[in-house]
């Protein structure tokens, strides 16, 4: 499967303003980092959730994420995670943020990042919880049945990695798919969709319909009588996971 360049360019267009590095989730990716001084951050976007104080270069094969990046941000090659074009073990840890559903081999780039650094850090969901969120339930069934990806499992096992589970802060300032689950009008914004990748695959006849239902749910309060034991949470369990694994 080639990787689809329109749709990563397409997310790609807003994501200076819609994904943010949200603090709490980067301290656990950055925890994880180690004592690590140089940083290679593979699919880096835009640059959120790159560490400060660290010796980081960046790759990112889309031009339109390259030119949002700020001016001092790491340095960035226009390369792919399944060929990177570093020597073996060429920096202490590799990371990866919400990006290899976008590599057209998961599994060449996660051994790929193992061959360039003593460990990985990789934070991803877990696609079995897909189902389970309530967009995924109740708007847009069809995206849990997209398969045809290594699981999350099979990825981990290339890196030999343990999970850690990442709760989602309900005031999350990173705009991905998962962020708004207890701001339900947010998914009504088209510029907070534009920042996923979810919407594009699904195509605009989905998206029309789920947001016309979301929406007609909020006015009538159907959404709040379904999902109601959301409300008083400050942070939930979606299936975010952090991978680290040593080479």
């Amino acid at each position: 499967m080639a990787l689809d360049r329109t749709l990563y360019d397409w997310i790609g267009g807003t994501y200076s303003v819609g994904r943010r590095t949200d603090p709490r989730i980067a301290a656990r990716i950055w925890d994880a980092l180690g004592n690590a001084e140089t940083v290679l951050n593979v699919g880096a976007g835009t640059g959120s959730y790159e560490p400060p104080g660290r010796d980081v270069v960046a790759v990112e094969p889309s031009t339109v994420m390259r030119s949002q990046r700020p001016t001092d941000a790491a340095p960035c090659v226009g390369a792919v995670a399944e060929h990177l074009p570093f020597a073996d073990k060429s920096f202490d840890v590799a990371m990866a943020v919400l990006t290899d559903h976008h590599w057209s081999d998961p599994i060449r780039g996660f051994q790929e990042m193992k061959r360039v650094a003593r460990r990985v850090v990789v934070f991803q969901w877990d696609e079995r919880w897909l189902a389970r969120y309530w967009l995924v339930r109740d708007y847009v069934p069809e995206f849990a049945r997209v398969g045809g990806r290594p699981s999350l499992a099979q990825r981990a096992a290339v890196i030999g990695a343990r999970l850690e589970t990442v709760p989602i802060p309900w005031n999350c300032v990173d705009g991905f798919f998962h962020a708004y689950w207890r701001r339900p009008e947010a998914y009504l914004d088209e510029q907070v969709r534009r920042c996923t990748s979810v919407w594009g695959r699904l195509g605009r006849n989905l998206e029309a319909r789920a947001v016309a239902a979301l929406a007609a749910d909020l006015v009538t309060f159907v959404w709040h009588d379904r999902n109601s034991d959301l409300l008083e949470l400050s942070e939930i369990d979606l299936g975010a996971r952090l991978l680290v694994g040593e080479s």
